[in-house]
């Protein structure tokens, strides 16, 4: 049992009515993964639809893009096909197998799991949706670990966003995947069954971006970086037992537990507060800065050398100018040893 390609000179408008029946891939939209292929019945209002229970010899199967069909007999595969076109189904043809663009590991699978008895009193066709599933929603239910390099802290963050998958070994997922019996199956089947080790590969790959040294604040524009980390950690799970793989992540949202945004606000703020340690100047601004710092520096009575009219450390005051002298170091004290270099005022 197997299927060859049609003649064009039979490809019409009036299929329905030249072949002994035509079938067709019931809806299918970017919701539903698999859907059962149906027959097409000419009536008076119009095309009707009922389910395939045998496929006589003869019959034409009709493919669209994107979409691969499996020819079952018995419930076990005989043939596929991922070439869009019209197809006839003749029960003494041996296996057409017309790849399409799928690699070759799909013909692999069909060697393992084909049948290749003689034709029983029941045949399916089933079609599956080869484009790219988008808009699979997740969301990380407890905070995960991140160690940002910039912080040099331990932070707790929760993000979510969406997911897109392909399905690349269409047989393998239906063998896994696909429920016996179903007259289709949606994307909320594969999220139920995928969400939770999508989360565990995400809290893998963002341990791995954190040992690269990403700051949490960069996560939502490394998304090429996250598929790359989390294809690696899901392949065995996902491609290498049921036939799909991750195309795309886009992150929405990152948001911190309490006690990690109160860190980065202190940090923040002491950033600020010391004139961000972390970039300094170029060396020609810091000469410059330097020089003008030495002519308006003044020692606070706790030790610390400032710049303004208050000290940074204890908020003392500006000492009057009267009871101040200038080292020949160029810093101004208001004791009677000059702070810097220890030398006696004269």
């Amino acid at each position: 049992m197997g299927i060859i390609q049609a003649t064009a000179s039979a490809v019409s408008g009036s299929l329905a009515a030249q072949w002994l029946e035509y079938i067709v891939s019931d809806r299918m939209d970017n919701n539903i993964l698999m859907t059962r292929g149906v027959r097409v019945i000419r009536g008076k209002n119009g095309n009707e639809y009922s389910r395939v229970q045998t496929i006589s010899n003869g019959s034409k199967i009709k493919i669209a893009p994107n979409q691969l069909m499996i020819l079952c007999d018995g419930g076990q595969i005989v043939d596929y096909c991922a070439t869009e076109g019209n197809y006839e189904v003749w029960l003494s043809s041996a296996p057409s197998m017309f790849n399409g663009e799928l690699s070759a590991a799909v013909k692999e699978t069909f060697q393992r799991i084909k049948y290749g008895g003689q034709p029983s009193a029941s045949q399916e066709v089933y079609f599956l949706n080869l484009q790219e599933i988008k808009g699979l929603k997740f969301g990380t239910r407890n905070p995960l670990q991140y160690f940002d390099n910039f912080y040099n802290a331990e932070l707790f963050i929760r993000c979510h966003g969406t997911y897109s998958i392909r399905i690349t070994d269409p047989l393998k997922f239906f063998e896994e995947v696909v429920p016996r019996n179903a007259d289709y199956v949606s994307t909320q089947v594969l999220s139920d069954q995928c969400l939770e080790e999508f989360l565990m590969a995400l809290q893998g790959a963002v341990s791995q971006m954190s040992q690269d040294g990403v700051r949490a604040s960069s996560l939502g524009a490394k998304s090429q970086d996250i598929v790359r980390y989390l294809n690696s950690q899901l392949d065995d799970l996902w491609k290498e037992k049921r036939g799909i793989e991750l195309v795309s992540i886009g992150i929405g949202n990152i948001s911190y537990d309490d006690q990690s945004r109160e860190l980065i606000e202190i940090r923040n703020r002491n950033a600020m507060i010391n004139q961000n340690p972390v970039s300094p100047p170029a060396p020609a601004q810091t000469e410059r800065h330097s020089r003008l710092n030495l002519r308006k520096s003044w020692a606070c009575q706790c030790g610390s050398e400032n710049y303004g009219d208050f000290c940074s450390v204890c908020g003392r005051k500006k000492p009057d100018p009267r009871n101040c002298w200038t080292c020949s170091c160029g810093l101004t004290n208001t004791g009677n040893f000059c702070s810097r270099c220890g030398k006696r005022r004269s």
